[in-house]
């Protein structure tokens, strides 16, 4: 976990504003979020510089992104792009003289323009499935793969040394849906997650378990019913779950016993949008609550604010739960 969030979701304090030339230093920048302005403009300088090294005229187009340039330095269109998001992310959490070092890994990865990412021969073995954040990727990509809930896509996925190619061109893996889907969640089932279990500080009793492990750690959601049995020792909870997948490689569950669904939802709530909004492989900022192969969103952005949405099975479960228990405290 970064040093900079506690386990209730929580930043350190950074102290007083900076200001230099009449420039708050600690601005967080709009776009490449955690960093702040002058960290941006360092970090897309040494994207800039890396992506030259390896042979590539990009430049940054003020949004978030390199892009493809011309000789005289004008953006050239129906070009593919390299989000800096991401790596924003991740040099956020190091040191800043490790900072270059990140940046040149991060642009080693990177496929020349136009070419496509490798099929390993190996498809039983190494084809995964992977849940992404649908803004994430390119809109001509998004009605190519199935959405797992709204706003969340299914994509194969294979590794490559320390990064996952994403296969948005199915047609390239020679085989049909069905069978990715097959391949894909068997591998999924074979990996292993890394469990702490975290209290709410307020004292009820409330347990969240955080799994880590790896790049597919919240794709494993897709194998609820694998992680619930083998990692948390538990199989069929009879009042569902409440899950949250913020970034690639963390999953949140909660599993729903007694009035300490309350509590626990806060938990949730406020850890899944601070991984969401600061680590790299964002995948969804919302709680669901899972019944069986059911998946309800139980919040709501819509006002800028989270609300909690308690209808449908989740409203039935709190009932249960508050007649079992006398009088929990919750709004349906």
């Amino acid at each position: 976990m970064s040093a900079r969030k506690d386990r209730d979701g929580g930043r350190s304090d950074r102290g007083g504003s900076r200001r230099h030339n009449g420039l708050d230093m600690d601005q967080r920048h709009p776009v490449l979020t955690p960093l702040t302005m002058p960290q941006a403009e360092r970090l897309v300088r040494l994207a800039e510089a890396a992506v030259a090294e390896r042979g590539f005229s990009m430049r940054y187009d003020g949004a978030g992104a390199l892009v493809a340039a011309g000789d005289d330095d004008s953006p050239v269109g129906d070009t593919p792009s390299a989000g800096l998001a991401n790596l924003a992310r991740t040099v956020s959490g190091l040191p800043r003289q490790q900072w270059r070092s990140a940046v040149a890994a991060h642009f080693d990865q990177m496929l020349p323009p136009g070419e496509r990412p490798m099929v390993p021969e190996d498809l039983e073995n190494e084809l995964h499935l992977r849940l992404v954040c649908a803004a994430t990727i390119d809109r001509g990509w998004t009605d190519r793969v199935p959405e797992f809930v709204p706003g969340v896509l299914i994509a194969p996925a294979t590794c490559t040394g320390r990064a996952v190619a994403m296969h948005f061109d199915l047609d390239s893996l020679g085989v049909p849906w069905e069978e990715i889907t097959r391949m894909g969640l068997a591998n999924l089932r074979r990996l292993e997650d890394n469990v702490e279990l975290v209290q709410d500080p307020g004292g009820d009793g409330a347990e969240v378990a955080m799994l880590t492990g790896g790049m597919f750690t919240a794709s494993r959601a897709l194998v609820l019913d694998t992680v619930l049995r083998e990692s948390l020792r538990i199989e069929n909870p009879p009042y569902g779950c409440l899950v949250a997948m913020p970034a690639r490689d963390m999953l949140l569950i909660h599993v729903v016993r007694d009035q300490t669904v309350v509590s626990a939802f806060g938990m949730l709530l406020r850890l899944a949008n601070c991984f969401f909004a600061d680590s790299p492989g964002p995948v969804s900022p919302h709680v669901y609550y899972v019944t069986g192969n059911e998946w309800q969103q139980v919040t709501d952005y819509r006002t800028g604010t989270a609300q909690l949405q308690a209808r449908g099975r989740f409203s039935e479960t709190l009932r249960r739960l508050d007649s079992e228990a006398g009088g929990l405290s919750h709004v349906v």
